[in-house]
């Protein structure tokens, strides 16, 4: 049985091994995340400085002062050591600057924001090179690119040519995603109504996978695309490829596009509308919608007053199924805290024109005697008689005297 055991345990590190055979976060092909790699490395043995040799002490100290080595040193009245604490606090103290400094540099340095100044780490960005442009919607349950320069658009497919910049710019069309390309460079989250960036660079030839980081619902699974980094020559035989497809991305298309579908194929759109992304973002691509950018310039001049009751509709942005949840069901919209009859009834008051009002004062008439039933009925206007008090008390008891 012990031998079995210390198989079992022998074979644990080749598991390891297995588990592991793609190490695609530490073998990029992308400046940007070969830095991100070299950060995550660095922080790692810096850790370790100190991981290391407390384990190693750990068990040297379990060793030396085990019960039954009696040539160890016994000083039960031992209780400091200046020394000991200048080690135990400066290392520490000194790795946490090394960790700090690194960190404060790298969140500046690989800020997706900021565009490159370097291709890598021995090629700066030569002169006049402008960046791919590359818009980047996370639908249901899928990816969406638009090549503004060069007019065309993919579903789950996405290329870029090897040693040019990039810049994407990332939305989402209902709930946050995560978009992330471990080859190309880190996470960036996908919200709607707004818009983040992320500048990288290819410098190699890769066929790699990229994918969405975060849960968004039933499809979550299967949200992925593939990317390509690909020779110049490549990339514009790429393009020219989805050029050939004649199938133009309207906003038609995109709302049909839009709803909720799980392991969907590599789609490719001819031409594509210039103010889809725009209108994307800003919620309106269905025809009556307002879009953010026009609702927070009214907000921003001080409202619409009662007048923007009239757009409750227009400024509803809810989908039309819950993202495949089990629930289901369509949205709906609260147009009023009613009945439809009273709604209907209140409706048709606020439209019709006021009745003329008379100028002659108003009098109170009264109110009428109620009608009363046996057996005390009687007439409207007649008065009740109640009985009398010694009724009420009932017979006399007969007195003792």
């Amino acid at each position: 049985m012990t031998l079995r055991r210390f198989s079992l345990i022998a074979l644990l590190p080749l598991a390891l091994t297995l588990g592991g055979c793609n190490f695609v976060v530490l073998g990029p092909t992308g400046d940007i995340a070969a830095q991100q790699r070299d950060l995550l490395l660095v922080s790692t043995l810096l850790m370790l400085l100190i991981i290391l040799p407390v384990m190693g002490l750990t068990i040297y100290f379990a060793w030396k002062y085990r019960a039954s080595n009696t040539a160890a040193t016994y000083t039960p009245d031992w209780s400091h050591s200046t020394q000991m604490e200048l080690i135990i606090w400066s290392a520490p103290l000194l790795i946490i600057i090394c960790l700090g400094a690194l960190t404060w540099m790298g969140t500046h340095l690989l800020d997706p924001y900021r565009p490159l100044d370097r291709l890598s780490a021995e090629e700066p960005v030569p002169a006049g090179v402008t960046p791919l442009d590359v818009e980047v919607v996370a639908l249901d349950w899928k990816w969406l690119f638009i090549y503004p320069e060069q007019g065309i658009a993919t579903v789950n497919d996405l290329a870029a040519p090897v040693g040019r910049p990039i810049r994407f710019r990332i939305t989402a069309s209902s709930v946050m995603n995560a978009f992330y390309v471990p080859t190309l460079a880190g996470m960036i989250y996908a919200m709607p109504s707004m818009r983040t960036e992320l500048h990288a660079v290819a410098n190699a030839p890769v066929d790699s996978r990229g994918f969405s980081s975060n849960y968004s619902g039933a499809g979550f699974s299967q949200m992925f695309f593939r990317f390509r980094a690909l020779p110049d020559a490549d990339f514009q035989s790429w393009v020219s490829e989805a050029k050939a497809a004649d199938a133009p991305l309207t906003r038609a298309t995109y709302l049909d596009l839009e709803q909720p579908s799980q392991n969907v194929p590599v789609r490719r759109f001819s031409s594509i509308d210039g103010t889809l992304f725009d209108a994307i973002l800003n919620l309106c691509v269905e025809p009556g919608k307002m879009c953010m950018s026009d609702m927070m310039a009214i907000d921003a001049k001080g409202g619409l007053g009662m007048d923007s009751v009239s757009n409750v509709l227009p400024l509803t942005y809810d989908k039309h199924a819950r993202r495949g949840t089990v629930f289901g069901g369509a949205a709906s919209y609260v147009v009023g805290i009613c009945t439809p009859e009273e709604l209907s009834t209140a409706l048709t008051l606020s439209a019709a024109a006021p009745a003329a009002r008379s100028p002659d004062p108003v009098h109170g008439a009264g109110l009428a005697f109620p009608a009363l039933t046996p057996p005390f009925a009687a007439s409207p206007l007649a008065p009740i008689s109640l009985p009398s008090s010694e009724a009420l008390a009932g017979p006399r008891r007969p007195s003792n005297s």
